[in-house]
């Protein structure tokens, strides 16, 4: 049980990892599938959600965890994806919600700076550990004054990007079906 446990913490700890990776090398470093993505996000921050993951890892690790149970690989793998879902809430509540607690503040405070004024720094969302380890945490009192300005922005208000989970919950036919009328071709008459 204790090295279950640990080992899910181990994939939760691989997930800071993965999110760095993402945000900081495919997001902004370098021109990948990613940075597109992503910049729809820095352009309009109510697009929150990675909604087009949430279906591909589920699918994922639900045929994983039938065919290799609880081993410890799928274990870690449960963690990573645990880690997933704890980034997407925390990035919701970073930009729509009054933070709880210092933690909270700290981690808004940094992840609005990087929306602001510095796009190549603050790539961890969850956690500072690998902008520390990476040099990408910026340490100076310019950023100590930044931080500040920005616990005093407000949350943002209105609709997220949760809608288009729709398109990704039916089958392709049925969702374009539902999503405009069909019109009538010179064959239907």
């Amino acid at each position: 049980m204790v090295e279950a446990i640990a080992i899910f913490a181990a994939g939760v700890f691989a997930w800071t990892f993965l999110e760095y990776l993402i945000h900081g090398w495919l997001g902004h470093t370098f021109h990948s599938f990613a940075t597109r993505l992503h910049w729809v996000h820095h352009r309009d921050p109510h697009a929150v959600f990675t909604v087009g993951a949430w279906l591909p890892i589920a699918i994922l690790w639900t045929t994983l965890a039938v065919v290799f149970r609880f081993s410890s690989w799928m274990i870690l793998l449960s963690g990573a994806v645990a880690g997933f879902a704890a980034y997407e809430l925390l990035h919701y509540r970073i930009h729509f919600c009054r933070p709880g607690g210092p933690v909270a503040d700290y981690l808004r405070s940094r992840h609005l700076a990087h929306h602001e004024s510095h796009p190549d720094r603050c790539f961890g969302v969850t956690s500072a550990i690998w902008d520390l380890a990476f040099g990408t945490e910026p340490l100076d009192a310019d950023l100590t004054a930044l931080y500040e300005s920005m616990r005093s922005r407000a949350p943002l208000t209105g609709p997220t990007n949760l809608y288009k989970l729709k398109r990704y919950m039916m089958p392709f036919p049925l969702a374009s079906g539902l999503a405009r009328p069909r019109e009538r071709s010179r064959l239907d008459a």
